[in-house]
Order: structure tokens, then C-alpha cells, then sequence
């Protein structure tokens, strides 16, 4: 299959990918083109800015949760339809899980058999820009690092003196932002605040990085560039044609479709597009819920999916919602719940009442912990069989006390709750990776009838 697509890389974190990313698919969009956005890794936030750039949702590839065979297959589902694709990576190029390069920018370039465009920060140097470009294009053959996008720059002279290296290294510049104060996203403990608890001026603030990159870059190169990625072999992934394949087809509990509520709102904004897909071809009605604004769960739901997000910033919030919490502290139906929905089911968040579904509390801490864990599960629960092995991800700054064995174990930790209708822990897990995980729920979830 035949989709122009780039990725956008840099030498570093902070070095404005983002930026030169998500004005790019917004530029793109502006010139009526159907913009595909993709984000290397587990990130949850920046694709929140790379849908209001596109009005398509953004999409994670990250071979560690979903498997590398998986990543072309996921990419050309997210592209279906469209007439580019641009892909955000991670961290620096050939940064990936440890010293292996494994789920690494560079590692997904290569799946997606795509041309590189390098955002370099030009600040504080001129032609040593040209070495940090040549060392990046020359480091692994097999990436193709085809142009570069100049951020910071300060001046005509700066400007001419960067292109003119650059043109000795034989590396094309495709654009030159100036340093501009105004074009920024504020950021707090995880990185940038989500899209969704800021949308008016995140909206505004994606026009503005459109108009930016519209003006500082040339679109027509890009595009020509995007156009020499060759054809894609395989099929795109199907959600139902993964669960024919795992499980047997979809399941429809009770005579009907089982109703799933997911979390969303400012407090939630953490979750992958194909967990939906999965649980509706899995036969489940899905819904969505505000636990800071509705005061009472969807009607006939059966099942509850609490993801990440930022519980701990809306803590007073959440807390005054008492209706609802009260609702699922005694809801009897499947729970599934990571990271900040975990803090959401505890009995307190930094002393504030939350649902008291668990019998453990949460609190900020001033360290972060994040990394991708190879767990396995201690026994059997709502997702999980005991002895299974699960790839996932952990990303915070907080710490739950509890007594009991954690559900899950990896090489130096461990957490989670299980029950047969619940399982919490901090491990983000990409159902497209275990789609069992998905009929497991919707084969769980129960009318309110049935429920116990």
C-alpha cells in the first residue's frame, strides 16, 4: 500500500519535534490534505495535539507493546484514507528501550521504510550544526535521514551561516524557525499539559504552530520528500480480524450489547484509539464518562475502563463528585484500570477521598518513575491469567500503599490489584499488543440485572 508519510526526529528530547510535528500536520491540513498523525512510543499527550492538528486521532507505534510485525499493520490502519502521514518520534533518534535501540525512532523509521526529517536546535552554534547532522545521517545506513528543519534560530546571518554547512554535508534544509516565544504548550510534572484540559488555547495554539511552520518550512519539498517512501507490503490491522483470531470473534453478553464506560474528561485524557476499536468489535456498546462533571455512570453499564491521566491535578474535584464515587465504589460489574485511574479507585490521593474501591491509598512523590517493564502476572484477574507475560509501560510521580501481593512482577518491582471483576496497577498496556484484554473485559461486563 502507497502512503507518502515522514518522521520527525531530532538529536535530543527539547528539541522540537513536537513543535515542527504538530504544526506540520496542521500546515498540511490547512492545504486540504487528509493528515494521518502517528507518534513513536507510549506517549499519551503529544497525539492529544496531533488530533486537533488533524481532526483525526493520533496514534501510538511502539514496538515494545505491540510487537514490531505489528507497527506496519497499525500504521496503515491509522492512514487508511488519507493522503500523508507524518509521525512524531521519541526522545533522540536512536534512543530506544536501554542500550538497544529496540522501539527507538530510528527502529520504527525502519519498519515504516520512511525518509527522516532531523529538527535540530540551532541555538548557541551555526556551522557545528552541520557535524551533529552528518553524524546522525551517517550512524546506522539503514535510516535515512533525507532533511533537516532548523528551530531557534536567531537571525538572517544565523540562518545563512547553518544552510550553508548544511549544504557541505549534503543534507537539505526543509525549514528555519525563529525563535518564538509566543508558539509554546505549557508543561507541568509529566511533560505538556493534555490537549483536552486546555482545548480553547490549544486549539488557538495548534493554528498558531500551523501558520508558523506554513511560513518557515517548505511544504511542497516535504510533500515531494513524503512521496519517495516506498510501498508498504501486508494488510492493515483489523480489530475484528485480530479477535477472530485470538478469540473466536466477538462475545455479546446478557442477549445484548454489553454497555463499557470509559473515563474521559480533563481528568482522564490517557488512552490508545484501538482499545475502543477492540472493545466495540468485541461487541460491546462503548460510552464515555466525566467523573468530574457526571454525577452518576452511563445507564446499563456492565464495565468500567479507568485509564491514565492526571487525577492528582483534579484531586478536589474528582473528590466532590461524592455521587459518583460513591457509584464506583459499590459498582459490581468489570473494572479495568491503569496509572491514574488507579489513584482514581484508591481510598485517598494526597489525603483527598477518592472512590475507596481499593484498600490502599496514593500520594505524590517527588520521584518519577517510568520505564518499559516485561511483567507477569501472579495470578489470574479480570485481564490477566496467572503466569502471562504483559510488555508494558510506567510512567509517574506517584506511589500507592497497600498490603498484599502485587499482580504483577518485573525484574526489580511490581504492582497491581486483581479480582475476578477488577484489575488496577500503573502498567500501560497497548491492547493492540494482548487483545484478549478486550474480549476478556466485554465477556466480564454484565446487564445491571446481573450484576453482583
Amino acid at each position: 500500500m502507497v502512503v507518502p508519510r515522514l518522521v520527525i526526529a531530532a538529536p535530543a528530547s527539547g528539541s522540537g519535534k513536537t513543535t515542527v510535528a504538530t504544526g506540520l500536520m496542521a500546515a498540511l491540513r490547512g492545504r486540504g490534505l487528509r493528515v494521518s498523525p502517528h507518534k513513536v512510543g507510549p506517549d499519551y499527550i503529544d497525539p492529544g495535539y496531533h488530533a486537533l492538528a488533524t481532526g483525526r486521532p493520533g496514534r501510538n507505534l511502539d514496538p515494545w507493546l505491540v510487537g514490531e510485525e505489528r507497527i506496519v499493520p497499525l500504521f496503515l490502519h491509522g492512514a487508511a484514507g488519507c493522503d500523508i502521514a507524518v509521525v512524531e518520534g521519541v526522545m533522540g533518534l536512536f534512543d530506544g528501550k536501554g542500550d538497544t535501540g529496540f522501539a527507538s525512532t530510528a527502529h520504527v523509521a525502519r519498519l515504516l521504510d520512511a525518509p527522516v526529517v532531523l529538527v535540530v536546535d540551532a541555538a548557541r552554534q551555526s556551522t557545528s550544526v552541520a557535524a551533529v547532522v552528518h553524524g546522525f545521517a551517517t550512524f546506522d545506513p539503514r535510516v535515512r535521514v533525507a532533511g533537516v528543519v532548523l528551530n531557534r534560530v536567531g537571525s538572517d546571518r544565523h540562518e545563512e551561516l547553518c544552510r550553508s554547512a548544511l549544504a557541505q554535508a549534503g543534507v537539505p534544509v526543509l525549514g528555519a524557525l525563529r525563535r518564538d516565544d509566543a508558539v509554546f504548550a505549557p508543561s507541568r510534572h509529566l511533560g505538556l499539559v493534555p490537549a483536552a484540559e486546555r482545548h480553547t488555547e490549544a486549539v488557538a495554539g495548534v493554528a498558531r504552530l500551523g501558520e508558523l511552520i506554513a511560513r518557515s518550512c517548505d511544504l511542497d519539498a516535504l510533500v515531494r520528500l513524503a512521496r519517495t517512501a516506498p510501498p508498504l507490503p501486508g494488510r492493515r490491522w483489523s480489530p475484528e480480524a485480530t479477535l477472530d483470531e485470538v478469540a473466536g470473534g466477538a462475545v455479546v453478553a446478557g442477549g445484548g450489547r454489553p454497555v463499557v464506560a470509559v473515563a474521559g474528561g480533563a481528568a482522564f485524557t490517557f488512552g490508545y484509539a484501538e482499545h475502543v476499536e477492540l472493545l466495540r468489535a468485541a461487541g460491546a456498546e462503548v460510552v464515555v464518562f466525566d467523573p468530574l462533571r457526571d454525577e452518576g455512570l452511563p445507564e446499563g453499564v456492565g464495565g468500567l475502563v479507568v485509564g491514565g491521566g492526571f487525577p492528582e491535578v483534579h484531586a478536589e474535584e474528582l473528590a466532590g463528585n461524592v455521587l459518583l464515587r460513591e457509584q464506583v465504589a459499590g459498582f459490581g460489574g468489570a473494572i479495568a484500570a491503569e496509572c491514574g485511574g488507579l489513584l482514581y479507585l484508591c481510598e485517598s490521593l494526597d489525603g483527598v477521598p477518592m472512590c475507596g474501591r481499593l484498600a490502599a491509598t496514593a500520594a505524590m512523590t517527588p520521584r518519577l518513575t517510568l520505564g518499559y517493564r516485561d511483567a507477569v502476572a501472579t495470578r489470574a484477574s479480570l485481564l490477566t491469567r496467572a503466569g502471562e507475560a504483559y510488555r508494558g509501560h510506567e510512567f509517574h510521580r506517584t506511589a500507592v500503599t497497600s498490603a498484599g501481593a502485587p499482580l504483577f512482577r518485573w525484574d526489580g518491582g511490581g504492582d497491581g490489584f486483581g479480582d475476578g471483576l477488577l484489575t488496577a496497577s500503573y502498567l500501560h498496556l497497548h491492547w493492540a499488543g494482548t487483545p484478549a484484554l478486550a474480549q476478556r473485559l466485554v465477556s466480564s461486563s454484565r446487564s445491571p440485572s446481573l450484576l453482583r
